[in-house]
């Protein structure tokens, strides 16, 4: 005899990734997920150090079939996560950089009239056959691929205002129409879909209902230690205790202009490491000052500061 469950314990929805069957319950206490092999969700991967709710809005996100919207500040690692995902679960990453002159159309699908114009000119193929100059986009290719992909769209804050709403369609449903064909492609696997954005403009919020929403902090030292570690599993320790201690007294310096981000404090790092550095002097100075901060103000100011703290001297080479 079969057991009945009270409504709550129903699964609001079953998701296969890979495969791993997620279902996601509704309790009295709240949310429960459960996997099939927990073991082989989302949980970071070997090039990235994600958090536990980072990791855990994702694996949200996965078992939603919702985009998910990253912020942070830039270099805190929004558009490498969409690379750790697809790696992590083995899963082929298609990438939508976005500038200020993309269409939403662009991501769906492009139809090449100069093409066709050139071949009924040259009468060097049938140009009757419209198919042949439909080229899909990073959007369309991810509804026609034979298996399940990460769709990376980065930056979506340097499109028009309106980009976003474009999409809310194609996103929601999963589908949309090639008007030359006259035909409407459903998208055979509902890829994972990851959106960045600087905040350079504010998403509308009949778009941000259709996600879900992620702010990356800035790391603190225990987790950029670890994220140092993973670049340079053999750093000598007095280099990585020094070279943390002056870039977050650097972040903290009021005024500048582009505060360093992770990525920055790498390529230093690398610097320090390959540019025969006397780790005796990384006490009293800070070299190669051009890897930190890309702005002349910003390096007087932070020299000044320096200066008058007396806490160490400034190499700008």
């Amino acid at each position: 005899m079969s057991m009945l469950f009270p409504p709550w314990m129903q699964p609001l929805t079953k998701t296969p990734v890979g495969n791993i069957l997620i279902e996601l319950f509704f309790t009295p206490k709240g949310a429960l997920i459960k996997m099939d092999k927990p073991g082989q969700k989302y949980e970071g991967s070997n090039d990235y150090i994600a958090s536990k709710p980072l990791m855990e809005i994702v694996n949200v996100s996965i078992i939603l079939g919702k985009p998910l919207v990253i912020k942070g500040e830039p270099g805190t690692g929004k558009t490498l996560l969409a690379h750790s995902i697809a790696h992590a679960l083995n899963k082929k990453l298609l990438t939508w950089n976005i500038k200020s002159t993309t269409k939403a159309k662009d991501g769906l699908y492009v139809y090449d009239t100069v093409q066709r114009l050139n071949d009924a000119r040259f009468k060097d193929r049938d140009i009757s056959d419209i198919r042949q100059y439909i080229k899909h986009g990073r959007l369309g290719q991810s509804f026609i691929a034979d298996e399940q992909v990460v769709l990376l769209i980065d930056e979506i804050d340097k499109a028009d205002v309106e980009f976003p709403n474009d999409l809310l369609n194609e996103l929601d449903e999963m589908s949309f129409h090639i008007n030359e064909l006259d035909e409407e492609v459903k998208a055979r696997h509902r890829p994972i879909v990851i959106i960045t954005s600087n905040s350079e403009k504010e998403l509308p919020d009949a778009f941000l209902r259709r996600c879900v929403f992620y702010y990356i902090e800035f790391p603190d030292e225990d987790m950029m230690e670890r994220i140092v570690k993973v670049h340079f599993p053999d750093i000598q320790e007095k280099l990585m205790r020094e070279s943390l201690k002056k870039f977050y007294w650097i972040r903290q310096v009021d005024g500048l202009r582009k505060k360093p981000s992770t990525s920055e404090l790498l390529d230093w790092i690398k610097a320090c490491s390959m540019g025969g550095l006397d780790l005796e002097k990384f006490t009293s100075e800070v070299p190669f000052l051009g890897a930190l901060i890309k702005s002349e103000q910003d390096t007087d100011r932070v020299a000044r500061m320096a200066q008058s703290h007396s806490t160490f001297g400034i190499r700008r080479r």
